[in-house]
């Protein structure tokens, strides 16, 4: 793969992070929807096995709730960018043996 178009990817992909999901709706999703028709809801909350880095899609520590968002949205997208392409890179790596 074109290494302008992995570049072109990731910035598109940060673009979105940053811009557009601090416009994302807080409503609950269809089925947190359902699950609070339907009084179930704290059925589901379980404590994780594993704690999340970035909560609630809010950088912990910064007041302003869209720079919060905007900022989880950076950063989550470069660890799973440096993720996927570290994978790709050992896969194919392994593949050239």
């Amino acid at each position: 793969m074109d290494k302008r178009m992995i570049l072109g990817g990731l910035l598109i992909a940060l673009s979105l992070a940053v811009f557009v999901s601090p416009f994302a709706s807080s409503w609950p999703d269809g089925l947190e929807k359902v699950a609070e028709d339907k009084d179930f809801i704290d059925l589901a909350e379980v404590q994780p096995l594993v704690s999340s880095p970035i909560p609630d899609y809010a950088w912990p520590g910064i007041k302003d709730e869209r720079l919060a968002t905007s900022v989880a949205g950076l950063v989550g997208t470069l660890i799973i960018c440096g993720l996927g392409l570290s994978l790709g890179y050992l896969l194919s790596a392994k593949n050239k043996r």
